[in-house]
């Protein structure tokens, strides 16, 4: 999917207050993990996650999305009325109806010629977003355009600690639920806008996408509960994101030699480590935020590219690959001149 007149003009992320260690996690299993045999320090030694954030009780994901989507309108110097669509990415959410964008809409007191819909495709969905805002800009239909994402995990591990807290755990469970011990929270909002609009933006050159629907029952999940083949997920994600790189340089002209900044969806830091070893692609120019904020799902590309222009890590004029994969499996490549 190539761009011609797409522009990102801000991209802003709000760190959930709340920061809980892993060691905190495991002291609540700790009944448990001792009568299955397990060792203690899983969530560090095998996903490398040693704490991750949780937003306070009452705050909503609607409330999250809100809340990056003021620094993000602040940010773009941008009249509000002028958005014509908001477009909400959360795998999380206030309510089954209405949309979570309807909701983030009404916070914002956007006007009532401003488009919002819900886009959900597990953890790809921001790029979806961004794929949808850039097709609706490029036809001519809107001038700019808002993709928004509220992530919070606490439900899904509280809830997930109180099912394996229970004596008839088993070690199948506890293997297939663990990959739920390693989600995070936050919020994230990018402002895009038509290229002529926006003379210091930042063109969003295009996507490559692939997908693998026959892995669709690997990662199965609730609001309340997942259920993970973390071994079959890895093996599969990466075959999949080994296919999709090598066929998004083709497409879009470009070599990993070329690439300044790679903003990598994180599920783990054993995934990104040999997610990088297979597609040859070098660590340091991709920010690895997991370890510190857990798996923030579709809200962790845009995070990872907010946080790395926060550090003074991206330049103006740089090449900057933006790459998630989802549940399903879905896998997307995009590419941004900065």
């Amino acid at each position: 999917m190539d761009f011609q007149d797409l522009s990102i003009v801000s991209v802003r992320h709000v760190d959930a207050p709340q920061v809980v260690g892993s060691a905190e996690i495991e002291s609540e299993l700790s009944e448990t993990m001792g009568r299955l045999g397990l060792p203690p320090n899983l969530l560090e030694s095998l996903a490398g996650i040693h704490e991750r954030r949780f937003w306070n009780e009452q705050t909503r994901p609607s409330d999250a999305a809100t809340m990056a989507a003021e620094v993000a309108l602040e940010d773009a110097d941008l009249d509000r009325s002028q958005l014509g669509v908001l477009i909400n990415t959360s795998v999380c959410r206030d309510y089954v109806e209405p949309s979570t964008a309807c909701l983030v809409h009404g916070n914002l007191k956007l006007p009532a010629t401003c488009m919002n819909m819900d886009v959900g495709n597990a953890c790809l969905a921001f790029l979806n977003g961004i794929e949808i805002v850039g097709n609706m800009i490029e036809r001519g239909q809107i001038d700019y355009g808002m993709v928004v994402d509220g992530e919070s995990s606490r439900f899904l591990t509280e809830s997930t600690i109180a099912r394996l807290r229970r004596p008839e755990t088993d070690m199948k469970t506890f293997r297939e639920e663990f990959a739920s011990l390693t989600t995070g929270s936050g919020a994230v909002a990018m402002v895009l806008a038509r290229s002529d609009l926006a003379p210091d933006g930042h063109h969003f050159r295009g996507t490559f996408s692939l997908a693998a629907t026959e892995h669709n029952r690997l990662c199965l999940g609730q609001l309340d509960r997942g259920v993970t083949d973390t071994k079959g997920l890895l093996v599969a994600g990466i075959e999949l994101s080994k296919m999709t790189w090598a066929r998004a340089q083709d497409h879009m002209g470009f070599s990993g030699a070329d690439v300044d900044e790679y903003c990598m969806h994180q599920v783990s830091q054993r995934h990104a480590e040999q997610l990088a070893s297979n597609l040859d692609v070098d660590l340091e120019k991709a920010l690895l935020i997991v370890g510190q904020f857990g798996n923030i799902g579709p809200a962790s590309v845009p995070i990872v590219l907010s946080k790395a222009l926060d550090l003074g890590r991206i330049q103006r004029g740089d090449r900057v690959v933006l790459a998630g994969i989802g549940s399903g499996l879905n896998c997307t490549v995009g590419e941004v001149i900065w």
